[in-house]
């Protein structure tokens, strides 16, 4: 829209625009649109929009034939949204983005974030957006020019903090342009800039456990000028090896330690456990005939490298609210790392039988104890990695006790929200899960594909 139409609508719709919302209207076409090109949009992409106020952004972003969900908190707006787009390519929610549940984006095959984030609540909205593991492949957002360059700092710089490191340990941040507030109705009082963020590929910096990362980055910063060592004294004990191995001096403070270098003290850090290695090819599973009749045993190597029929359990647990939680497979795991799992689930050892198998993974996975109750027993096949599977389930609010040699994180799923998961997304789980969960009563059938634990 041009200026003068702005003006024109607004008065219109009756809209002031309210300082509070973060209400400025972008009135420059040619950035619009710029900005929509840089997300490289198709008709297989689904598009959350934050903030679409009178629809710069939305009309490049449907022009291009992707779906578009845009999350309006102003009702006026979002009423004037749909008549101005009448297509069901578009869907307006009328709410709070602080309130949308990110994990519904896991149904959609592919998600792509662009908006123009109210500068009061920009961070909190970033954030939550981002969490990891995060549905979205690529976020544009147009940012007070201030957190724009707190987002892509370097480490040694004015800019650099928390924030920057929280974002940068899953995310790649680029400042794509500064945009100065003339091109707003009304003009801000600060400049704005465009970032853009993609995911790092999952071995692209060591691993390191995300919760503690965040616990002693927020702890390091919380007293900026202060040293370290001083901050830390309790995490990290020997803080002269820690400075060593990280080659900082052991006078730094939290913004001279780069990424890696913060990673790599997280992961030194106490207390907690020490990232573990994978599985060891020692141990040894039941071996059986095609009838699940025990005929010996094997180790673990054998047993996958010669493809011998063998037993497994999985085990489900659901929360009082219904919800299902999933575990994250360590990028350790020797078959199908870093993709989505059953909450426990592994093989029955020599010696054991199913029920002691599944109490054990239980215990050794997630650090508790719960009823499990057999649900139904799927035989063995290509798809289930040539093992026969016991499928328990029970009840559980959590909190657990990760291995993290097994499990990267966890997360509670709507049951629903899984099987449409599982469609649009087959390749996001591991495909014994698919096999369990296709099975369990009531859940819709889902997409196969081939491999086993």
């Amino acid at each position: 829209m041009k200026l003068s139409e702005i003006h024109a609508t607004l008065r219109e719709i009756r809209v002031s625009p309210v300082k509070t919302l973060g209400q400025n209207f972008l009135h420059d076409r040619n950035l619009a649109q710029w900005i929509v090109a840089r997300a490289e949009l198709t008709p297989d992409d689904y598009v959350v929009e934050v903030g679409p106020g009178l629809g710069a952004l939305t009309e490049f972003a449907l022009a291009s034939g992707a779906r578009v969900l845009a999350i309006e908190k102003d009702a006026r707006l979002a009423n004037f949204l749909r008549d101005r787009f009448p297509t069901d390519r578009l869907e307006i929610v009328h709410g709070d983005a602080l309130e949308f549940d990110v994990r519904a984006l896991f149904a959609q095959p592919r998600v792509k974030f662009i908006g123009n984030l109210p500068y009061n609540i920009s961070s909190q909205l970033l954030l939550q957006f981002t969490e990891y593991p995060s549905p979205i492949a690529l976020w544009l957002c147009m940012l007070q020019k201030e957190m724009a360059r707190r987002l892509s700092a370097e480490s040694r710089t004015a800019d650099y903090g928390a924030l920057t490191l929280l974002v940068q340990l899953h995310y790649r941040v680029e400042y794509l342009r500064t945009v100065p507030a003339s091109v707003f109705l009304p003009a801000p009082e600060v400049d704005s800039a465009f970032v853009k963020l993609t995911p790092r590929a999952a071995d692209e910096l060591p691993e390191v456990d995300a919760e503690r990362f965040k616990k002693l980055v927020r702890q390091g910063f919380s007293q900026r000028r202060k040293q370290l060592r001083k901050l830390l004294r309790e995490d990290v004990p020997d803080w002269q090896t820690a400075a060593g191995a990280g080659e900082f001096a052991s006078e730094a403070r939290a913004e001279e330690l780069s990424l890696n270098q913060w990673i790599q003290l997280v992961n030194l850090a106490t207390p907690g456990p020490a990232i573990e290695a994978g599985q060891s090819g020692d141990e040894r599973f039941v071996v059986v005939d095609s009838e699940d009749r025990v005929i010996g045993d094997a180790p673990r190597s054998t047993v996958h490298g010669d493809n011998l029929l063998h037993r497994a359990v999985h085990i489900l647990l659901f929360n009082d609210a219904g919800e299902l939680f999933l575990q994250k497979r360590s990028r350790r795991k020797d078959r199908h790392p870093g993709v989505w799992d059953s909450s426990a689930a592994g093989h029955v050892d020599a010696g054991e039988d199913y029920d002691d198998a599944a109490a054990r993974e239980l215990q050794e996975e997630l650090g508790v104890t719960a009823a499990l109750e057999r649900v139904v027993k799927l035989p063995a096949s290509s798809r289930t990695g040539r093992e026969f599977i016991w499928l328990y389930r029970g009840r559980h609010n959590g909190p657990f006790e990760l291995a993290r040699s097994e499990i990267e994180l966890g997360r509670f799923f709507p049951p629903q929200l899984v099987t449409d998961w599982v469609r649009a997304r087959p390749a996001d789980f591991a495909p014994g899960f698919i096999e369990c969960w296709n099975a369990l009563p009531g859940a819709p059938q889902a997409e196969r594909p081939s491999g086993g634990r």
